[in-house]
């Protein structure tokens, strides 16, 4: 009894290990959108014009993600075209 408790807990530590280390990844965003006054921040922005048309008229400024690793941004609409091709 003991040696099943044994390995069922160092499955559930290891699966816990793997979902941690598969969710650590780097923004794929470029750019953030820094609101002015209010201290807002918004990283959703693959271009800095698509920033720039979220601060227009709101005050604020663009500035690179220090998050932002290199790669593309990929959809689930992506994936599907490619696999079909």
């Amino acid at each position: 009894m003991r040696m099943i408790i044994a390995i069922a807990a160092t499955l559930i530590a290891a699966s816990a290990i793997d979902g941690i280390q598969s969710a650590a990844q780097a923004d794929p965003y470029r750019w953030c959108a820094q609101y002015g006054g209010r201290g807002a921040t918004n990283c959703y922005f693959v271009t800095l014009e698509q920033c720039r048309a979220a601060i227009s008229g709101n005050g604020g400024f663009c500035g690179p993600n220090t998050f932002y690793d290199g790669r593309p941004v990929t959809t689930p609409a992506d994936v599907r075209r490619r696999t079909r091709s």
